[in-house]
């Protein structure tokens, strides 16, 4: 049965941060808010926890998986990155965006689109997903939050712990969470591509020249 941390959405508790990321370096899957809809998470190469979200999703191998960042300087590590894609991506971070990059050797094979070899990265503006990431000190490998047969991500906690209550070690609550995930941009041929269009707004990449 997994565990259930009432977390402040403004000033995170400290000890509760903690608790979760042990949770998360044991090799668990956690429930965690973000700036646009909650998602599941867990340790970067923790290939028990990633086949345990596939499994919970119903993901095949060509769904992308998400770097969730602190912030822009962990990005060059896992995603191959020139100094124009940097200034469209600092002008739009932290922020309700993924994008999807082409990926350097350090991010493992089992995370990345098996044909493109790329990844999803994003800085969210949520405290306690900032807070869970500097405890961390690394990405959070995270999907949104939809479970197999819905079209939009589960946004009350208490829901959450029903539905996950079997199937992840930790829901945090923060409160009730976004009903739309991410918007998606493509960023790896010279033009950026909506993928998905969700809480961010799609128009400046749209017209990006």
């Amino acid at each position: 049965m997994s565990q259930f941390f009432q977390i402040h959405p403004e000033n995170p508790q400290p000890r509760l941060v903690k608790q979760a990321v042990e949770i998360v370096r044991q090799g668990g899957v956690i429930a965690y808010p973000t700036d646009s809809s909650y998602a599941l998470g867990c340790r970067i190469g923790e290939k028990a926890a990633v086949e345990r979200i596939r499994r919970m999703r119903k993901l095949d191998d060509k769904h992308n998986f998400t770097l969730v960042c602190r912030d822009l300087s962990e990005l060059g590590l896992y995603a191959k990155v020139d100094t124009r894609l940097f200034r469209l991506l600092k002008s739009h971070t932290p922020g309700p965006y993924t994008f999807i990059l082409n990926a350097t050797r350090e991010v493992p094979r089992m995370l990345l689109h098996p044909k493109r070899r790329t990844i999803g990265l994003r800085v969210p503006s949520c405290p306690i997903a900032l807070a869970l990431l500097e405890e961390l000190g690394e990405p959070l490998m995270s999907v949104s939050l939809i479970m197999p047969g819905d079209s939009e991500p589960l946004h009350d906690p208490h829901e959450m712990r029903h539905v996950l209550e079997h199937l992840v070690d930790l829901v945090i609550d923060g409160g009730f969470g976004g009903g739309e995930a991410s918007t998606v941009i493509s960023l790896t041929d010279e033009e950026p591509v909506v993928v998905r269009v969700g809480c961010g707004d799609p128009t400046p990449f749209e017209t990006a020249e």
